[in-house]
């Protein structure tokens, strides 16, 4: 039995230590949001939170985990960071087919959290790491850069 701390809630997964998180959100809680991309670190589709930094899940074992808190999509609607950028994500029609999104807006947010203010060249270079199979990379850069400005204007979500 392991306990995690995920979206600021304590819960207990009794799972193999080697699973990957990815499988105990999505199998053992219910956590759907996180989407199983490539398997392998290289598409972004399981971006998750751990203790801020975002991580690929597909990959994280769940024993590497204990004591850490695990922010996930889900989480998103009560941060006030995330709030904004999923706002910035439907004012920018971002997604398309909308797989890879919860990955990507869990990226922005990590990124949004170290650098505020970030140029169009880091928004490229810190979401690189996330595919869009639908190739929506120019309304991604303009959402990014869209909470960016309302952050720093105090957007209080």
């Amino acid at each position: 039995m392991i306990r995690l701390q995920i979206n600021g809630q304590s819960t207990d997964v009794d799972v193999p230590d080697e699973m990957p998180l990815l499988w105990a959100l999505r199998d053992e809680l219910g956590m759907t949001g996180t989407k199983f991309g490539c398997g392998m670190a290289m598409c972004g589709a399981c971006t998750v939170h751990m203790d801020g930094v975002a991580i690929r899940s597909c990959v994280t074992p769940i024993s590497a985990l204990a004591g850490r808190a695990i922010s996930t999509i889900e989480g998103m609607q009560r941060d006030p960071v995330g709030q904004v950028v999923q706002q910035a994500w439907i004012e920018n029609n971002v997604a398309q087919c909308g797989y890879c999104q919860a990955g990507q807006i869990m990226t922005a947010v990590s990124l949004l959290k170290t650098n505020p203010l970030p140029s169009e060249e880091q928004i490229d270079q810190a979401m690189s790491g996330n595919i869009c199979r639908c190739g929506t990379y120019p309304r991604i850069r303009a959402a990014v850069q869209q909470a960016a400005g309302q952050l720093a204007q105090g957007d209080p979500r």
